[in-house]
């Protein structure tokens, strides 16, 4: 079960929130301020932070830089009042993984819960190898004998998706839930977009290739139907 730190000030939203995520089968633990938090993730493993902005002692911009300064990389969602570009800016130049603007919807609360929990999971694996072709998480690179290619995040994210299940068929939409956050400004032609930059890259790839399954979405291949 996943514990997840609910780091919000207002007492009867701070319980409505566990609330939902207990129903959702997670461990919600609540804090009522920044400072609060911290003690929190000292006695208790987190596997994810949802933080208020506006808190007393310390608000949730000085939280999250505090956890990413001490090279603390659990996943944080930052709700907010403010609805300006520059607060977005603010939060995720301090560290934070994903924002949601108040008044918020507990069921695309959830949504993007998850979609930071797959995604967590995914960075904990690091690295993958198939045969000849390894993909390092922490450098975002594709090395191919001596070729290495540098992706950009989202395409390596979303090869990195594909390659970790061969032959699963993923939709359209569960890719670009899971890389894009559940982003409003995005739709399913940006995952179209950068499946055609990724088949370009390793059209010449030995190890694997990425098809499309007509009115479903995407799947990867091995050449040899294995994985090294």
């Amino acid at each position: 079960m996943f514990s997840i730190l609910v780091a919000e000030d207002d007492t009867a939203l701070n319980r409505m929130i566990c609330a939902k995520l207990t129903k959702a089968q997670y461990r919600p633990i609540p804090a009522f301020d920044g400072l609060d938090a911290l003690s929190v993730l000292e006695q208790e493993h987190i596997d994810l932070i949802i933080s208020d902005v506006m808190m007393p002692h310390m608000d949730g911009y000085a939280l999250t830089r505090t956890l990413r300064d001490a090279s603390i990389n659990v996943p944080v969602l930052m709700i907010t009042a403010k609805n300006q570009m520059e607060d977005m800016e603010r939060g995720f130049r301090a560290g934070t993984d994903d924002y949601m603007v108040k008044p918020i919807h507990l069921r695309e609360l959830l949504l993007r819960v998850d979609a930071l929990l797959r995604r967590a999971q995914l960075v904990n694996k690091k690295r993958l190898d198939i045969r000849g072709t390894v993909l390092d998480y922490a450098s975002l690179t594709v090395q191919t004998g001596d070729t290495v290619e540098h992706l950009p995040p989202k395409e390596f994210y979303l090869l990195f998706k594909l390659l970790n299940r061969p032959n699963k068929i993923f939709t359209r939409q569960e890719l670009l839930d899971e890389i894009w956050g559940i982003d409003k400004d995005t739709d399913s032609r940006n995952v179209d977009a950068h499946i055609k930059k990724l088949r370009r890259k390793f059209a010449g790839n030995p190890d694997f290739s990425i098809q499309t399954v007509r009115g479903l979405g995407y799947k990867a291949v091995f050449a040899q139907g294995e994985r090294s």
